[in-house]
């Protein structure tokens, strides 16, 4: 069996999604959101962004790469009671490094860790990274954070021993990044399970009046449910421009404070985890990008319920391509503030999308969104 599948193709767009509504969508009760969103409907909206994944399609895991064309300034929120991650702490705002190279999304736990030393050694073998100094023949240091979900139970052959597949695949989805990707089964999502529904990894992007970007990118792998109870509306459904996960509309979105609806049951530490990525083109400091961060972290909490509970490992990243320069004084504290919300409801749209266009493993009998119709 191939266990090195990378993918390509074209994205799976919002006009196929609109071709999959019912007559129930076209005739939704409650208006949809207003908004525009970029030529893609993808993070890669966001100009300096480029996504690259690959998956290994007989261990059931992935690999998903949010490369940045220059340095991007970024920044971290972790939210989740057992995250995985490595580089957080080079992301803090009194630290030496402002920018970074990469993120790395992947399956795996704590074995996915491994695929962002793929990347650090394919771009310091360019000459890409931090440099310190030094003689000829010292590398610089590639800045690569990254975030892992959970996937090991999944039902793939994990029995790899000292040769994990995430180095490897780190370096093959870093060899096809582009602007186009494809949603759902794909990349770091490519293992994961949303609740009880098959998950995925999604994307979204928004455009203001001024001409600012925000996209975002998720591997949804929560213990939370993304529909309300005896429904397959979203709970992001407030947040959907046009049909992007469906267009079912809002009038079922309703649920009693301890009806989790479609979360998993009996949820484990460390087993469940949304990890994502949102960047804007707009030019942010550290000190804003964290800020942002929070703020998006409140789309976790509008596409998925619970959130942040002890058994997840939410983690979102940002990055700040600075294509577009802000002017400094009181004006830009209300430009983040703008960004930070804009981005919460982008990361909405991007997690419902995830689980959305996900599809079942070859012979499985995987719940999948569409299959509840």
């Amino acid at each position: 069996m191939n266990r090195r599948t990378v993918l390509s193709g074209a994205i799976l767009g919002a006009t196929a999604a609109a071709a999959s509504g019912s007559a129930t969508a076209k005739e939704a009760h409650m208006p949809k959101a207003k908004g525009r969103t970029g030529p893609r409907n993808l993070i890669t909206d966001v100009a300096g962004i480029r996504i690259g994944q690959a998956h290994d399609a007989n261990a059931r895991t992935g690999v998903t790469v949010i490369l940045a064309e220059t340095p991007a300034v970024a920044a971290v929120d972790v939210r989740g009671g057992g995250p995985a991650g490595r580089e957080t702490d080079v992301l803090k705002a009194e630290n030496l490094v402002q920018e970074v190279d990469a993120i790395v999304l992947s399956g795996g736990s704590v074995y996915g860790l491994a695929a962002a030393d793929g990347i650090a050694a394919w771009m310091g073998m360019r000459g890409r990274g931090y440099g310190m100094g030094g003689g000829a023949g010292v590398p610089p240091s590639p800045i690569v954070p990254s975030a892992c979900l959970y996937d090991l139970a999944n039902g793939g052959d994990k029995q790899w021993g000292m040769d994990t597949p995430y180095r490897r695949l780190a370096v093959e989805a870093l060899e096809s990044a582009s602007d186009a990707f494809v949603l759902g089964t794909a990349g770091a999502g490519f293992g994961a399970q949303a609740g009880s529904l098959k998950g995925g990894t999604g994307s979204a992007s928004a455009v203001t009046d001024d001409g600012w970007t925000v996209g975002a990118i998720a591997a949804v792998n929560s213990v939370g449910s993304v529909t309300a109870p005896d429904s397959r509306q979203f709970w992001a459904a407030p947040f959907e421009i046009g049909s992007e996960f469906g267009g079912l509309g809002t009038d079922q979105l309703s649920a009693a404070h301890e009806d989790w609806g479609r979360a998993k049951f009996a949820p484990r530490p460390r087993e469940n985890t949304t990890i994502a990525v949102v960047a804007t083109d707009v030019a942010l400091s550290r000190v804003e990008c964290q800020r942002m961060a929070i703020m998006a972290q409140d789309g976790l909490s509008r596409a998925v319920r619970p959130a942040h509970a002890p058994f997840d490992g939410d983690t979102v990243f940002v990055l700040s391509t600075g294509k577009i320069k802000l002017e400094d004084g009181p004006a830009r504290n209300i430009a983040v503030s703008r960004l930070g919300n804009i981005a919460a409801d982008v990361l909405a749209r991007a997690i419902a999308r995830g689980v959305y266009e996900a599809t079942a493993y070859d012979g499985s009998a995987d719940k999948t969104w569409k299959g509840l119709a």
